[in-house]
């Protein structure tokens, strides 16, 4: 074979983010256990949170969860085209949507409004439906009025198929809030007006993930557990008393590598300068694939089982480290956040960094970024 024949090797990514699914399916066992009286939902909207939601559901289903959920249709369809075939509900629609396919593909949508439900109820086939409540956190779902000609509407639906009531908590992951008593109560109303119209509730659920985690009077018969599958806890603050593993890794190879002296300013306005002879790495992903700008100043790296600072103003393509007198070669790992095994930041650490939380961090990537997904198809019993 001639030179200009020969098979060039593949090249390694410049950017990918790794998701243990051991982790994952660890998480999800170890959360079902906390509430052992109850079904299981795990949810994958938003690609599974960023980790990939064809496989995180996969590996969802291997842990013991009884159910998926996700945001829209389209993620709900996404699923059964990978082969999903179990328990799946989705909860955001907007005027138009085809719920004849979600009947065709065995998906259970979600009803907040009278108007809603009648929309579902006039689908050439009607899929089965869950009723949403809203308690107090102001986004979807009926309340006040509103509720109860939902609740009329369903009381006369008789062709409608209704299996379950459901509502969101605001601050579950502040356990003290006076609004978690508030929200239960609501909701304990709201199905009692339903049950007092003649309508059975079916599946009843309230808690998500920092309620799973805090709140066990609220687990009733289906908990949907969500970020804290993933390995990340719902608040930074929020103390977690079982054992959760970050599943995702997020690392790039140096693509360039240089010695400065001292008092060299670095990137886009300056906004670093060394402070003697140092090693600089140029990590080749920035902004546009999620990594927050704003955590300039104040993020950090991993590279060798030390954290490194993130030199300067973080730029649409690439970030720089001061590596310090850490021997360092192009194509070395630096890893910007993972599980903190070996010392590197975690997602919640860069959410600190970036002034937001660590569902925006772990969600938000993209761009250039690729996905590999690591770790035994083992079933977990729960």
């Amino acid at each position: 074979m001639t030179p200009a024949t020969q098979a060039v090797p593949a090249a390694l990514p410049m950017a990918e983010a790794v998701i243990d699914l051991d982790a994952y399916r660890h998480n999800v066992a170890a959360l079902g256990a906390l509430a052992p009286d109850s079904q299981l939902m795990c949810v994958v909207k938003a690609n599974g949170y960023g980790h990939g939601a064809v496989e995180v559901a996969r590996a969802a289903r291997e842990a013991g969860a009884d159910w998926l959920g996700v945001a829209t249709l389209g993620e709900a369809l996404e699923l059964r085209t990978a082969g999903d075939v179990g328990p799946l509900l989705c909860w955001l629609a907007t005027p138009g949507e085809d719920f004849a396919a979600a009947a065709a593909h065995d998906i259970e949508v979600t009803a907040s409004s009278a108007e809603q439900l009648a929309e579902i109820g006039a689908a050439a086939q009607v899929p089965r439906v869950q009723l949403k409540v809203d308690t107090g956190l102001a986004r979807n779902g009926a309340f006040g009025q509103d509720w109860t000609q939902l609740v009329t509407a369903a009381a006369a639906a008789t062709d409608l198929q209704l299996t379950g009531v459901w509502s969101h908590f605001a601050c579950a992951d502040e356990p003290g809030h006076p609004a978690n008593d508030a929200q239960q109560a609501r909701f304990e109303e709201a199905v009692a007006e339903l049950v007092a119209a003649g309508v059975r509730p079916g599946l009843q659920h309230l808690a998500n993930s920092a309620a799973l985690l805090s709140r066990p009077q609220a687990h009733l018969d289906l908990v949907r557990a969500g970020i804290a599958t993933y390995g990340l806890p719902p608040d930074r603050s929020m103390r977690i008393d079982v054992d959760l593993r970050p599943a995702l890794t997020l690392r790039a190879r140096l693509a360039a590598v240089k010695r400065v002296p001292a008092g060299t300013s670095v990137s886009y306005g300056h906004r670093y300068t060394t402070q003697r002879e140092t090693t600089l790495g140029l990590v080749p992903i920035g902004y546009g694939e999620g990594v927050h700008r704003a955590a300039t100043g104040r993020a950090e790296a991993g590279f060798r089982g030390h954290r490194v600072p993130v030199a300067g103003t973080i730029c649409m393509d690439q970030l720089v480290v001061d590596l310090g007198d850490l021997p360092a070669e192009r194509g070395d790992v630096v890893t910007l956040f993972g599980p903190g095994d070996d010392g590197e930041p975690t997602a919640v650490d860069w959410a600190g960094a970036a002034g937001t939380i660590a569902y925006e961090v772990v969600t938000g990537l993209g761009g250039r970024i690729s996905r590999s997904h690591v770790g035994t198809q083992e079933r977990i019993s729960r």
